[in-house]
């Protein structure tokens, strides 16, 4: 296999006191983050003076759950709005993206391309839309829902809200606010475009009452991995957060995608792949493995015992067998394919039930130096497993703070990583292509045939 040629991107997950499920617990992580602006403004800064491609922040329009034993021994019941917290970041930053979820299950169309066409312009080109749709089947109940719409049709749904926000983007040719002073025109009427949607799940006049954004569509980011959501990401995502524990799935999965973006004759490597890893960062092996024991360690088992719920199934009541002692028989197939997989994961390596919730809760670590973490994630990227990844810190500020000032030196060393920014865009930084503004094509290809 050939070396690669192009760079390692990377993304920085903004997660309060941090990612792992009980960061606010630890010493080295500021619980009470989730609120102070002053800390994300930290964390935005030290990851653009990392070179970092973007920052990242998902979202739920609910609290995380409504089992209440388990939530309340997390940091994530409370959480700022993405899309406003990005705005203030995009005031003390100058170039890393600003990468903001949005569901399409519980918004319209026109308030999603009005706000991220927004966020483009305030920050000078450094926005994208993180498309999701609803998992947490709580979000219903805030919009006026008995019950959470269905997986299939909330992808529907998704395709089709995906076509109008890009729709509403085009509405203005990139140079059509003149502003002359002297003609009195400040836009020209020629270069405004209607879109007049009218679809299965919206109908959306249109036009957009903000300029075309920066970049022309801010990026386009998702993360589907069921059969719709590889579908759907293969015909529109530019970024996809993927999934994967292992080099081999992940290489599956890689290839999978950019075969169908292939087919849909997309270019395969205008869509930048990014799993998740989550670095535990010392000065000796020992000393990170020590680092990992005590984050697990802080696991109330009742938070434990809700994520292996949250995976295998509120039918399935725990709360009586020894935590120690293996898991219970479970019929496989009643939650889908992740279900299966936990398991038989516990049934080949005879874990307890304790052993596999801090399996569930470990993620995707990568323990070790900084060289032990660079070497892991070139081993991925030059096995095309990954275009670069998606970095869960455990705890912040340290963990960012270590990975900038010991990992991506050593990238850099490498030469897997830059040294400076490409471009003042997230799109020139990411190497993807500006977008044609498909209105006005359309616009002039009729008056062609009218001729």
């Amino acid at each position: 296999m050939t070396r690669r040629t192009d760079k390692i991107k990377l993304g920085a997950f903004l997660a309060n006191s941090g990612h792992h499920v009980a960061a606010w617990r630890h010493p080295l992580a500021q619980a009470d983050a989730s609120q102070d602006f002053e800390h994300f403004k930290r964390i935005a800064q030290t990851a653009e003076r990392g070179k970092f491609d973007a920052l990242f922040i998902a979202d739920v329009v609910a609290i995380w759950g409504h089992h209440l034993d388990g939530l309340s021994r997390t940091a994530r019941a409370e959480h700022f709005e993405p899309l406003t917290l990005m705005s203030a970041l995009a005031a003390v930053t100058s170039h890393i993206g600003l990468i903001a979820t949005a569901t399409t299950s519980y918004n319209e169309p026109y308030h999603i391309a009005r706000k991220f066409a927004s966020l483009d312009h305030l920050s000078k080109g450094r926005a994208a839309w993180n498309l999701v749709t609803s998992v947490v089947s709580d979000e219903a109940w805030n919009f006026g829902r008995e019950q959470h719409i269905d997986h299939g049709d909330r992808y529907q749904r998704a395709e089709e809200f995906h076509d109008v926000v890009q729709g509403l983007w085009d509405s203005w040719e990139d140079d059509a606010f003149v502003r002359n002073k002297d003609s009195g025109i400040y836009f020209d009427e020629s270069k405004l475009h209607v879109l007049n949607h009218k679809g299965e799940h919206f109908s959306v006049r249109g036009p957009l009452n903000v300029a075309r954004p920066p970049q022309g569509h801010p990026v386009l980011v998702q993360a589907g991995a069921s059969e719709p959501g590889k579908q759907l990401a293969a015909r529109v995502a530019e970024v996809i957060f993927a999934v994967s524990h292992a080099i081999a799935p992940a290489q599956a999965f890689y290839a999978d995608i950019k075969s169908r973006a292939a087919a849909l004759g997309r270019d395969p490597d205008s869509i930048k792949i990014l799993p998740g890893i989550t670095p535990f960062i010392a000065d000796t092996r020992e000393q990170a493995q020590v680092l990992f024991e005590e984050f697990q360690a802080l696991i109330d088992p009742v938070l434990g015992l809700r994520l292996l719920a949250d995976t295998l199934g509120d039918d399935i009541d725990l709360s009586g067998y020894d935590l120690d002692g293996p898991l219970p028989h479970t019929e496989p197939g009643q939650r889908g394919s992740r279900r299966d997989k936990v398991i038989e994961l516990a049934q080949e390596k005879n874990l307890t039930i304790r052993q596999l919730y801090l399996h569930l809760a470990a993620g995707n670590p990568v323990i070790g130096t900084a060289t032990d973490v660079a070497d892991a994630l070139e081993e991925w990227f030059e096995s095309r497993a990954c275009d670069g990844f998606n970095v869960f810190f455990p705890y912040f500020p340290g963990a960012i703070e270590v990975f900038v000032d010991q990992v991506i030196p050593e990238l850099q060393r490498r030469g897997l990583f830059r040294t400076e920014y490409e471009g003042t865009t997230l799109r020139e930084n990411l190497g993807l292509p500006r977008p044609i503004n498909r209105l006005a094509q359309q616009r002039a290809s009729t008056k062609r045939a009218a001729s």
